[in-house]
C-alpha cells in the first residue's frame, strides 16, 4: 500500500500500575501509569518514569495522578494526558510526529468493566488520537500473549494478578465462559506490606519504598524451593519518636504479611472453578492452569496454588507483558479476532 506509512496500529496494555505498548512486534514503550500535573495551569509536566520520580515527593505546585485505578479509568483527564503522552513519546522516538496518521488501537480492559468504565477507555483512547479504537478483555489477551489456542474447543484457564485487578477467567471457543475479576492484586500487596510495617516495626514508608520490598522480598510461601533472596533493609522514621530506625525484613515475613491477600484470590480461583463445567474443567486438570501479570512473579506463588487447588499452576513466560503481547497479536489479527473485541 503506497500510503502504509500514514497507517500507525498500536496495542496497548493501560496497566493500573504500568503501560505497556507494542508496535510491529516490539516494545516501544513500557513506563509507570503515573502523570505529573502542574496545579496552577492544570497541563502535565511530566509522565511515566520521570512522574514516577516526582510521586510522593513533590512540591505543592504540582501533583502526581495515577489515573487509573483497581484496573478502570479513575480520573479521565489524566488518562487522556498520559495516553496522548505516550503515543506523542512513541511518535517521537519513530520520527512519526510530521504528520498525524491514521491511529488503530487495540487496548486490553478487565473482564468485570462496566458500560460506563468500557465507554471512558475508549473515549479517553479516541482523544487521545485514535481513529479505530478496539477493546478486548485483559483475560483473554492473557491467553493469547501465552500463546493458547483461544479458539479451539478446549478448556484454558488463566489467571492474570495485575496492579489493580486479578483477572480468573475460563475460556473455550473464544469466549470467557466463567470470568471473576476482583480487586485484591499489586496495589493491595504494597498496601499490605505499608501496613505490615506499621504494625510489626513501627516504621512508615511510601508506596515506592513498599513496592521495592515487594520485588525484593516479595513471597508467599516461607519455605521456598528456589534460591531464597537476600533480606531487604529499610529505613524509615519510628512512627512514635520520628527518629530514623531501619528493619531487615525477610520473604517469611513477606509471606505472613500477604497470607491474607493471597487466600482471597484462591477462594476466588476455586469459585471460578466451581463453576466451571465438567468437561472444561476435565481439560483444565490436564492442561494446568496459567498464571500471569506481575503478580505472578511473587516467589512460591505457583506451589502455594497448586497445593492449595490440587491442579498445576504455570508462570508463563515474561508474566508482566503477557496482557501486552496478546493485544498485540489481536492486533495483528483484527479480522480473525474480532469477536473477540468490543
Amino acid at each position: 500500500m503506497a500510503f502504509s506509512f500514514l497507517n500507525q496500529e498500536l496495542a496497548i496494555d493501560l496497566g493500573t500500575a504500568n503501560t505497556v505498548i507494542y508496535q510491529n512486534d516490539q516494545i516501544v514503550l513500557d513506563e509507570p501509569s503515573i502523570v505529573a500535573i502542574d496545579n496552577n495551569t492544570g497541563k502535565p509536566i511530566a509522565i511515566g518514569q520521570k512522574a514516577k520520580l516526582m510521586h510522593e515527593r513533590n512540591n505543592p505546585g504540582i501533583r502526581t495522578i495515577r489515573p487509573l485505578r483497581d484496573g478502570v479509568i479513575a480520573d479521565f483527564n489524566a488518562a487522556e494526558m498520559m495516553i496522548r503522552g505516550f503515543i506523542k513519546q512513541v511518535n517521537n522516538r519513530r520520527r512519526t510526529h510530521l504528520f498525524n496518521p491514521n491511529l488503530k488501537v487495540v487496548v486490553g480492559i478487565p473482564s468485570g468493566s462496566t458500560e460506563v468504565e468500557i465507554r471512558a477507555v475508549r473515549d479517553s483512547t479516541e482523544h487521545a488520537g485514535g481513529r479505530d479504537v478496539y477493546l478486548i478483555f485483559e483475560p483473554m489477551a492473557s491467553a493469547l500473549g501465552i500463546g493458547l489456542e483461544v479458539e479451539a474447543p478446549i478448556g484454558n484457564m488463566v489467571v492474570d494478578i495485575g496492579g489493580g485487578t486479578t483477572e480468573i477467567a475460563v475460556i473455550s471457543l473464544g469466549g470467557l465462559v466463567v470470568q471473576e475479576s476482583i480487586r485484591t492484586a499489586g496495589d493491595v500487596f504494597t498496601t499490605d506490606i505499608q501496613q505490615y510495617l506499621r504494625q510489626q516495626h513501627n516504621i512508615k514508608v511510601g508506596e515506592i519504598t513498599a513496592e521495592k520490598i515487594k520485588i525484593a522480598v516479595g513471597a508467599v510461601i516461607p519455605d521456598l524451593d528456589e534460591e531464597e533472596p537476600e533480606p531487604f533493609v529499610v529505613r524509615g522514621p519510628n512512627l512514635m519518636t520520628a527518629h530514623p530506625v531501619e528493619a531487615t525484613i525477610t520473604h517469611q515475613e513477606m509471606a505472613h504479611c500477604l497470607d491474607k491477600s493471597i487466600a482471597k484470590i484462591e477462594s476466588s480461583i476455586l469459585h471460578v472453578l466451581e463453576l466451571t463445567p465438567p468437561e472444561l474443567y476435565s481439560d483444565i486438570v490436564e492442561n494446568g492452569i496459567f498464571l500471569a501479570g506481575g503478580g505472578a512473579q511473587l516467589r512460591g506463588l505457583a506451589k502455594r496454588l497448586t497445593d492449595k487447588v490440587n491442579i498445576q499452576f504455570h508462570v508463563c513466560e515474561d508474566p508482566l507483558h503477557a496482557v501486552a503481547r496478546g493485544t498485540c497479536e489481536a492486533l495483528k489479527n483484527t479480522d480473525r479476532y474480532s469477536f473477540l473485541m468490543r
